[in-house]
């Protein structure tokens, strides 16, 4: 990723801040997902093709996860150890996802749609993040 690129997405310059900047974007879109998922299980589960009692415990976990990421990018500086988790975890998910789709997940059109969008979307948050914590360590 150029360097002119990760600053403008980040818009800031300083390595420990973009850190922070993509662990809140991060929390934000996870827990707005968890959330909706959480209060609204039966008709986005009938929309996207997913049992409602699966999608609403995603839900659950995705709003505790995000408050987690949430309060790591609250730290002045993010410890390592911690950003390499949420990278993990959200490349994990990332691969989970796509694994669901091709075996366990029976979706609508929307929900492969859905579920496609999702794992690029965690698997560039953690791109990001490990992106910003390299720079932040050097």
């Amino acid at each position: 990723m150029s360097q002119a690129l990760f600053t403008g997405l980040s818009r800031t310059t300083r390595p420990r801040s973009m850190v922070r900047r993509f662990l809140a974007l991060d929390a934000v879109v996870t827990g707005a997902n968890g959330l909706a998922y959480a209060a609204a299980p039966g008709p986005l589960g009938e929309l996207l093709g997913i049992e409602r009692g699966l999608l609403f415990e995603l839900g659950l976990f995705l709003t505790v996860y995000a408050v987690g990421v949430g309060l790591l990018a609250g730290r002045p500086q993010p410890p390592a150890r911690g950003v390499q988790a949420v990278v993990h975890t959200n490349l994990l998910w990332a691969v989970l996802s796509v694994v669901a789709l091709a075996g366990r997940l029976d979706p609508t059109t929307a929900g492969a749609v859905w579920t496609l969008l999702q794992a690029g979307t965690v698997a560039g948050f953690a791109a990001l993040q490990w992106a910003a914590l390299r720079a932040a360590t050097r």
